[in-house]
């Protein structure tokens, strides 16, 4: 299972950066979106998330090992909601910038 979630996170975070590297903006948009995608899921996973385990340590003596820690699931999140008001501002800025100047290429060249 590890080794799907490696080459999941690889093809995000390679895919992204290729679509990063593309002339018009909406790729770049879509690249910044995809190497998030792959960052969430690199945190995700080195959280240790463990299936049938309780997220919150009770009181008392405890072992703390056999609980899930709710730390990488918060990061997660709010770094879910960053992205999707990131990804607005730019669409914003693209809609913005192609009416100015009348093309979506990211020097404002038009393949030149």
């Amino acid at each position: 299972m590890e080794l799907v979630l490696a080459l999941g996170i690889g093809v995000l975070t390679a895919s992204g950066v290729w679509l990063i590297l593309r002339p018009r903006t909406f790729q770049v948009i879509l690249g910044l979106s995809l190497v998030s995608y792959a960052v969430n899921m690199f945190i995700y996973a080195m959280g240790r998330l463990k299936v049938d385990a309780p997220p919150i340590v009770g009181s008392g003596a405890v072992e703390a090992s056999r609980y899930d820690d709710p730390l990488p699931q918060a990061l997660v999140l709010t770094a879910i909601v960053i992205s999707f008001a990131m990804t607005a501002l730019l669409l914003v800025v693209l809609l913005a910038s192609r009416g100015i100047t009348g093309t979506d290429h990211v020097d404002g060249n038009d393949g030149e």
